[in-house]
């Protein structure tokens, strides 16, 4: 008489370990992925940041110290609405990647400081905001046009569309302080559309020659499919005065 018992078939048992073993396999891919993601989303909205703000803080204590070093310096007479002070005397070109200037934009903060370096690549916009080469000198007649990250490397332009006419946006050099007002809503711009940094700026409320300044940086925050443009036109010169900020 034959035993009614059996062995179960291992076939099925071989296949749950293998499915098993892909669930796994698969978790454990996924968990190493997103912790991959985690480390380099820190990566950029922290380490960049603090690696930027050290090199800010590093160009803009070499341009006081330049500054400091050459002492007082003749600078143009102070000039208040409704004009600006005579347009410069002709200089010698600044030197590439060099800080000439500070930037000052009382609505991103008070203590929002920025270096103003000669050019706008990649390496130096890690360092402070960059100048385009072959625009305006700051109070010159013409368009003195910078460029800066608006996220990751210390995010100097994230609120560029927070400004609103009438706010100023102020530029100090060795010798001068320079306040320009923002004239227009910051406008959404292809990055193809490189008029907004002429001397009398495309799309602007600017119709002929004068004093302007433009802010150039990425759109959206995330992306750089675009490029918000915020223009303002000088309205003040002064002297600097040693020791203010």
């Amino acid at each position: 008489m034959r035993s009614p018992w059996r062995a179960p078939a291992r076939a099925p048992d071989r296949r749950a370990r293998a499915v098993r073993l892909a669930v796994r396999t698969v978790s454990e891919a996924c968990l190493t992925a997103g912790t991959l993601i985690v480390l380099f989303v820190a990566y950029l909205l922290l380490w960049t940041g603090v690696r930027a703000d050290r090199a800010t803080d590093g160009e803009r204590d070499r341009l006081r110290d330049r500054w400091a070093a050459a002492g007082p310096a003749a600078a143009p007479a102070p000039a208040r609405t409704p004009g600006p002070a005579p347009t410069p005397p002709p200089t010698a070109a600044y030197r590439p990647g060099e800080a000439f200037a500070e930037l000052y934009v009382p609505r991103f903060g008070a203590d929002w400081v920025k270096p103003v370096l000669e050019g706008t690549g990649a390496e130096l916009l890690k360092k402070g905001v960059g100048h385009y080469a072959g625009t305006a000198r700051p109070g010159a007649t013409g368009n003195f046009a910078v460029a800066g990250h608006r996220r990751t490397y210390g995010d100097p332009f994230k609120d560029a569309d927070e400004l609103r006419p009438g706010d100023p946006v102020i530029v100090q050099d060795a010798t001068t302080r320079y306040t320009y007002t923002v004239r227009a809503a910051p406008l959404r711009v292809l990055p193809t559309e490189v008029g907004v940094v002429a001397p009398v700026p495309q799309r602007s409320p600017f119709t002929g020659p004068g004093r302007y300044l433009t802010l150039t940086t990425c759109d959206p925050e995330w992306g750089h499919s675009h490029r918000l443009i915020v223009w303002a036109e000088l309205t003040e010169t002064r002297p600097v005065e040693r020791g203010s900020p």
